[in-house]
């Protein structure tokens, strides 16, 4: 078995695609309308569906917004350097809302931007490896 992808609902497909995409670096990798279901997917990702987990991303076509609820988190994306991240989000006009720093309690660098529908996006820096012999 494997992960396969998550599904968000969006209400503008055309503004999630922009973000996941220009903003995040994603990938558009297949978008398909289903006009007896009144909906669009669209799947981003930064590798293709075989060998990477992705993002599904839903659209209603009669729904422009979602209450996301208390039971959702949010989506992890290892970065290389978290502090850079937010920059490049904040200069493709993204929005960061916990700049990167250490997490509380702990030394590994995080922070959280916001998706235009209001879902929740961590960075996760990648931490340095040591040989064994450190």
């Amino acid at each position: 078995m494997r992960m396969l992808h998550t599904m968000l609902r969006v209400g503008n497909l055309d503004r999630s695609i922009d973000f996941y995409t220009n903003v995040l670096g994603m990938t558009l990798l297949r978008k398909n309308d289903y006009p007896d279901g009144k909906f669009t997917l669209a799947f981003v990702g930064y590798g293709q569906e075989s060998d990477h987990t992705v993002l599904e991303l839903t659209h209603n076509w009669d729904t422009e917004s979602y209450d996301l609820g208390t039971g959702y988190g949010h989506i992890a994306i290892e970065v290389d350097d978290a502090y850079a991240a937010c920059d490049a989000v904040k200069k493709k006009g993204g929005t960061v809302t916990r700049e990167a720093g250490p997490m509380k309690h702990g030394k590994t660098v995080i922070a959280f931007v916001t998706d235009p529908d209001g879902y929740k996006i961590e960075f996760i820096q990648k931490k340095e490896r040591h040989d064994s012999a450190d």
